[in-house]
């Protein structure tokens, strides 16, 4: 199976530039699986609830899943891509799963940072995990890496891969994702953007790049710089993350003692 990430400097508000973007990069890849990073094509650093109002699309009906729909049927792929998510009155951060067949699913960001809080629901859409025949995908946003609890319930719904759109502004996320990876036997791809946004009179917020792709024994097998876009492809086999054997005496889902757990 072939996986891999797009990590680029979305312009704020510029949302067919953006996706533009990512149209010009699919007739060079071949891939089965590619991971957009968090709000993809809207920009991060809102300054109004009308920017995040107006900036948000419903779903699966609004031209961002529209588009990515379409784009998954012609490359014969699937897309994980994060974007601002419009229901009624609320606005949740989240990333939608299609592919060949259509609209998968929606995940909404279940832990919102800084800003976010200000504009944002947090998700009620839970931790979920969709089969695509090749492997069993689940779904985090950015800041969900910082509660192992999180790649831990996708790891035991099923999860193989783990897809991570992020827009990292902290350095501690890529090393931690080895870990994640690790301690599941899961692969993981974090898809990170580049590039600085500064609004509104407000600091600036510099994102880190680094975009990954990890092994389920935490193998860095594709690691992006911290400014430049990239797109990486790389093959993996996703049986890999089917076994939880450590060795002849350990089974790292048999030897779980949930009873012992502080919750």
């Amino acid at each position: 199976m072939h996986v891999g990430y797009f990590q680029f400097c979305p312009e704020f508000g510029a949302v067919q530039h953006n996706r533009d973007q990512l149209v010009a990069q699919l007739g060079k890849v071949d891939c089965d699986l590619l991971v957009l990073p968090e709000l993809a094509f809207s920009g991060y650093q809102f300054v109004t609830r009308d920017e995040v109002m107006d900036l948000s699309e419903q779903v699966p009906d609004g031209p961002t899943t529209r588009v990515c729909v379409d784009l998954a049927r012609c490359y014969n792929m699937y897309l994980v891509v994060g974007l601002p998510e419009r229901d009624g009155d609320r606005c949740y951060n989240s990333a939608i799963v299609v592919g060949p067949s259509g609209f998968l699913g929606c995940y909404r960001k279940t832990h919102l940072f800084f800003e976010e809080t200000l504009f944002f629901s947090p998700g009620d859409s839970g931790l979920q995990v969709w089969d695509i025949g090749q492997a069993r995908l689940g779904v985090m946003i950015c800041y969900d890496w910082y509660y192992p609890e999180v790649a831990r319930t996708l790891m035991l719904r099923g999860a193989e891969i783990v897809c991570h759109p992020s827009n990292l502004i902290l350095p501690y996320c890529p090393d931690a994702m080895v870990t994640r990876s690790l301690e599941n036997r899961i692969f993981s791809i974090t898809a990170n953007r580049i590039g600085q946004e500064a609004r509104g009179g407000k600091l600036p917020l510099t994102f880190i790049g680094k975009s990954s792709v990890i092994s389920p024994k935490g193998m860095v097998l594709a690691r992006a710089s911290a400014d430049q876009a990239e797109c990486v492809v790389v093959e993996i086999d996703p049986g890999e993350a089917r076994d939880k054997s450590l060795n002849p005496y350990n089974d790292m889902l048999k030897d779980r003692r949930p009873r012992s757990y502080v919750s």
